[in-house]
Parts: structure tokens; C-alpha cells; sequence
């Protein structure tokens, strides 16, 4: 019997089909566009969701010999912070609200300034760029449109909702998703009446919670046609994109942290408590998809981009750009290596685009402390640091907030992960063993995992998610030599952080 995980991205959908082994058999992909009507706006269309995962599901068929019939399970995960409608016919009653789309920017202000702390303390997110504020937006923006409007619904319950035929009654988010709500109680794992009440949201608009394993339906025999599975396969709820990549990375236990090393530099860790940053509002805390398990995370927007950025405007040749050729991205990582640890007091502050956690969108990168004895190494390897020294103010907040975890290492996926120099910067200034993946992407195998569950074929998440984890790649150490150098690097890492913040809101972003 086989299990199929659909991921559907924020750019492109792509599906898995694994065997109860998590041996991956196939795999298909479908681009998915992107809409700008007006500055600042970035929306979607619903349907293209259900479109690119028919394509790339039928990729995935097209290119192996597995029967339809041995298909035992479906799940989707989907991006998390954007949110769509559909109307009393489960049709699409506005287009997908991107994450990416800032229009709400005036309701996460108006909640920021009344509701700051209460949000975040029930719901586990700082108000920010989510559903709650973009709910508003459309109430108060687009009233006609707000007007057809039966149930606000994440992009992997609308493909799923379209594979099973299912109506407005019944539209449904699994509790993954609760912290981007700015509406959930969520360490009860429900809808919060107090939030609703301040926020002004539409509780009937709110579609019913479940759990991700929740067979929601079974696949139409028309949604059947259109994919090239058979009808009557059982369709999971599923989960968040996030969710779906740390279970499928088997980071499912107290301890153990999740480096994604991608576009966007994301720390997540597991704990055994729901535990609210109301203090700094810099985590999110997310619901795992292990009961029980919530994973705290913050992420730099663009991280990963810092790095493509300095090679197209920095390499010697400038006819090769960092990121696009592994020759050139290598060449910078054994460059970077030839620097000392801390860079001699060179600080890079990678919030090119603005700060995402604690929010703080005027900021803009900048380089501090160097002078005629820093090289083009100490630049580079800079660059590197500030994602480590990120990820240790997250960890000290997390300490701060549950002081009896003990973290254990971190596994790390996404392009960076290849990298054992950064491996090995990141383990040195956290302390903690790092250790890659063989598999970059997760995510579909974490919602394969929910679909061998959701069809009976996976009574234990936990236990499968730890055996079969996709472990792979040297195991790095962190070098416990270089731990007053990174520790004192970091004191002033976050001072200068805080110095640049309030520089940025006195004065602005420069034009």
C-alpha cells in the first residue's frame, strides 16, 4: 500500500507518493501564480490550488507503476498565515488573501495597540499578518464581498473540501492552524469568544476545528477523474505547511529544535506545554500535530536571501550569482571559513526586508563594527552568524519561558542544510549537535504520515514519524572551545539589534 502527501506552497504545489516504508516512489509538481490588483496586494485564486494538485498528483502517478487501487490515503498541507472563502456552495467566494498581501496592515496595528497582549497570550501569535486582521479587512474593505462569504477556509481545506465534494456546513481548519487565527483559544484547542467579541469577528464565518488525521471524506469520483486515483480513498483534514515538515522531520519531542534553512530562516522546538511569549512577542507558539506537543518558532524573513543578495553584488566575478551555481555558493561558504569565529567584532543585522519577530517592518539590514583589518571573508562569514545569533535570542526567550527543556540538537533542512561550515557555525553558537536531513523536503512525507494515519494504517504518529525519520548527513558538534567567544559576540549582537530598532522608528527605512 502506498500514501500520498500534497504540499501546496505558496508559489507551487507538489505531491509524494511513498510506500509504508518512507521510501519515496514518485514525485510530480505544478506551479501555482500569484495576482498583484494593487500595491501591497498578492492574492490567489482558490481553484488554482485544487488545479496545480491535480497536475502534480498526476505527475506523480504518470511516473511510476504503482496501481491507483494500492493508494491507501490522501492529505494536504498548505501555507499558513493567508486565508481564503468560499460561499454557501463551497465555491470560492473571494480570492486567497496571500500572506504576502499587507493591506491589513492597519488592523494589525489597531489590534497591536488594544490587544496585544491578550492575543498573543491565548492564541500563541503577536498580532501579525494573519487571519484575524485580513477577516477584518475584507469585512470592513470589501463589505459586498464580505456579504457571499460563508466560511473562511485555509487552502488545504478548500482542496480537500473540492476532492470530497463537501459544503459550506461542513468547511473545516485543523488545529494547526489555531495561533494564526487572532481567534482561537489555543491550548484549548477552540474558538475564543472573548477574542471574537474584541476583534469584531464573525464567529459563524469560523469553519469547525479537527484534528488533522480526521477523515473529512472520501474522494469523489469526480475529483477521482480529475487526479487519476480512484474514488473512495479516504482524505485526510491534514495540516499546516510547518506542522507537516517538522513531523515529517520527527522533530515530535521536548528538546529537539527544527532548523529550516531556506528563503526563510525558521527555528522551531518542541515542548510539552503551551508556553505564550507575551513578554517579547517573538515566538509563535504553533499546535504540533502530535497531541500534546506545541512548537514555539520565529523565523527571519529572507535569511536565506541574505545570502543570493551578497553573492550577485559581491563575488569576484560578477557573472556568477551565489545560490544560482553550487561552484560560487561554495566558494563564499570556504571563504567564509577562513574567518574567526565572531568575525572580530563584525555584527550583520539580516532584516533586509524588515523584522518579522517581534515585528518590526521600518528595519533594514546593516553592518557594524568593522574597520580596515575585516576582509571580504569577515563579511560573508557575518552574514552567516546573525541567523545563529537569531536563533539563540529564540532559545533564550524559550529557556526564559519553560526552563526544564533540555535542548538535545537540531536537525536542519532546507538548501542551507548542505552546508557544513554553516552547520558548524550555527551548533558552535547554539550549542547543540546539528544534523542534516537526507531528505530537504519534509513536508509531503509529514502529510503522507497523516494520511497513513487518517486510513488505519498508522495507529502511532509518533512512533513512525521517529523511526522512520529521514536521518542522513554528518552529524556536526558544536566546538565547546568557541562558547565565550559566541556568547559574548551574542550580548552584543542583541544590543546593537536593539539600537538599530529604535534607530529604524525614529527616523524610518532610508528611501
Amino acid at each position: 500500500m502506498y500514501l500520498l502527501g500534497v504540499d501546496l506552497g505558496t508559489t507551487g504545489t507538489k505531491a509524494a507518493l511513498y510506500d509504508l516504508d518512507a521510501r519515496l516512489v514518485s514525485e510530480g509538481r505544478a506551479e501555482v501564480p500569484l495576482h498583484y490588483p494593487q500595491p501591497v496586494a498578492v492574492e490567489q485564486d482558490m481553484e488554482d490550488f485544487y488545479k496545480s494538485a491535480a497536475v502534480a498528483i498526476r505527475q506523480c502517478m504518470d511516473s511510476c507503476r504503482v496501481d491507483p487501487a494500492q493508494v491507501a490515503g490522501l492529505a494536504f498541507d498548505s501555507q499558513m498565515a493567508g486565508i481564503g472563502a468560499v460561499d454557501e456552495n463551497f465555491r470560492p467566494a473571494v480570492r486567497f488573501d496571500s500572506w504576502l498581501d499587507s493591506r491589513c496592515q492597519p488592523y494589525i496595528e489597531e489590534i497591536n495597540r488594544h490587544h496585544a497582549v491578550r492575543v498573543t497570550a491565548l492564541t500563541g501569535c503577536p498580532p501579525t499578518c494573519n487571519h484575524g486582521p485580513k477577516m477584518l479587512w475584507w469585512a470592513n474593505e470589501r463589505p459586498a464581498d464580505y456579504a457571499r462569504i460563508a466560511k473562511f477556509v485555509t487552502p488545504s481545506c478548500y482542496v480537500a473540501g473540492r476532492a470530497v465534494r463537501m459544503n459550506a456546513s461542513e468547511a473545516f481548519i485543523d488545529h494547526t492552524f489555531l495561533h494564526f487565527t487572532a481567534a482561537s483559544d489555543a491550548a484549548e484547542g477552540g474558538w475564543s469568544d472573548e477574542l471574537c467579541d474584541k476583534l469584531a469577528i464573525d464567529k459563524q464565518r469560523l469553519p469547525r476545528i479537527v484534528d488533522p488525521w480526521t477523515v473529512i471524506g472520501e474522494l469523489s469520483a469526480e475529483a477521482a477523474m480529475d487526479i487519476g486515483l480512484k474514488a473512495g480513498i479516504p482524505v485526510a483534514a491534514g495540516c499546516g505547511d510547518t506542522a507537516a515538515g517538522a513531523l515529517g522531520a520527527g522533530v515530535i519531542r521536548p528538546g529537539m529544535l527544527l532548523d529550516t534553512a531556506g528563503t526563510a530562516s525558521v527555528l522551531a522546538c518542541c515542548t510539552d506545554r503551551y508556553v505564550a511569549d507575551t513578554a517579547h512577542r517573538a515566538l509563535i507558539v504553533m499546535r504540533s500535530v502530535i497531541p500534546g506537543i506545541w512548537n514555539p518558532l520565529a523565523y527571519v524573513g529572507g535569511g536565506g536571501l541574505a545570502l543570493q543578495w551578497y553573492g550577485r553584488g559581491f563575488l569576484k566575478s560578477q557573472d556568477s550569482a551565489a545560490g544560482e551555481s553550487d561552484e560560487s555558493y561554495d566558494e563564499l561558504i570556504a571563504m567564509a571559513a577562513t574567518a574567526p569565529a565572531g568575525c572580530e567584532g563584525l555584527l550583520f543585522s539580516p532584516h533586509l526586508g524588515g523584522r518579522i519577530c517581534p515585528a518590526a517592518p521600518e528595519m533594514r539590514g546593516a553592518w557594524i563594527g568593522f574597520s580596515w583589518g575585516h576582509s571580504r571573508a569577515h563579511f560573508f562569514r557575518s552574514i552567516l552568524e546573525s541567523i545563529g545569533y537569531e536563533y539563540a535570542w529564540y532559545l533564550r526567550i524559550l529557556r526564559g519561558l519553560a526552563p526544564e527543556i533540555d535542548f538535545t540538537g537540531a536537525r536542519v533542512i532546507g538548501g542551507g542544510a548542505k552546508s557544513e561550515a554553516w552547520n558548524q557555525i550555527k551548533a558552535d553558537i547554539l550549542s547543540v549537535p546539528y544534523q542534516p536531513l537526507a531528505r530537504k523536503e519534509c513536508a509531503t512525507w509529514g502529510a503522507a504520515l497523516i494520511a497513513g494515519k487518517a486510513a488505519g494504517l498508522i495507529p502511532d504518529l509518533v512512533e513512525a514519524a521517529t523511526t522512520l525519520a529521514p536521518l542522513g548527513g554528518k552529524v556536526v558538534r558544536p566546538d565547546r572551545s568557541l562558547r565565550a567567544t559566541y556568547d559574548s559576540a551574542l550580548e552584543h549582537y542583541l544590543c546593537w539589534q536593539s539600537q538599530l530598532k529604535s534607530g529604524f522608528q525614529t527616523y524610518g527605512k532610508p528611501n
